[in-house]
């Protein structure tokens, strides 16, 4: 007969912290409309006030006011302890 054989993983946490090393981005598009969305995109800037500056712009040209913003930041996970 064949031998059988029990494994146990283990369980550990995981926790994650943002790179410092990389710059995290901001974008954001405009969803103003009835019909369709505007679609009017800033592209990836590096810091909040550089987009709140693109938005006001936006705003200032068009008179919509509703926008979806995405925030994108490298993570790296860290392995806690084997419990």
């Amino acid at each position: 007969m064949g031998t059988t054989t029990r494994y146990r993983f283990h369980e550990y946490t995981v926790t994650t912290v943002v790179d410092p090393m990389a710059l995290p981005t901001f974008e954001a598009v405009c969803v103003t409309g009835e019909e369709q969305d505007c679609g009017a995109a800033s592209g990836q800037t590096h810091t909040p006030e550089e987009l709140t500056r693109w938005i006001a712009a936006h705003c200032a040209q068009t008179g919509h006011a509703t926008y979806e913003r995405t925030t994108r930041a490298t993570l790296r996970a860290e392995p806690g302890e084997w419990k």
